[in-house]
């Protein structure tokens, strides 16, 4: 079974979630043929004060 892993700054709503869920799975299908009920999708949402970009935390840049 195909797994596509997500990893984002906290903060999306459910709504949102299940739109990148339905995107990306649609979109792995459309690739490969496999059935959708085949394809797990996961979502990591990390504090944007534990993810940085050029040596600053997220969180620093938006405060």
């Amino acid at each position: 079974m195909p797994l596509i892993q997500v990893k984002q700054i906290a903060g999306r709503t459910a709504e949102q979630k299940r739109e990148i869920v339905r995107e990306l799975t649609e979109a792995y299908v459309r690739a490969t043929g496999v059935k959708p009920e085949n394809i797990w999708v996961t979502i990591d949402e990390i504090p944007a004060e534990n993810w940085a970009t050029g040596g600053t935390p997220i969180a620093d840049r938006t405060a």
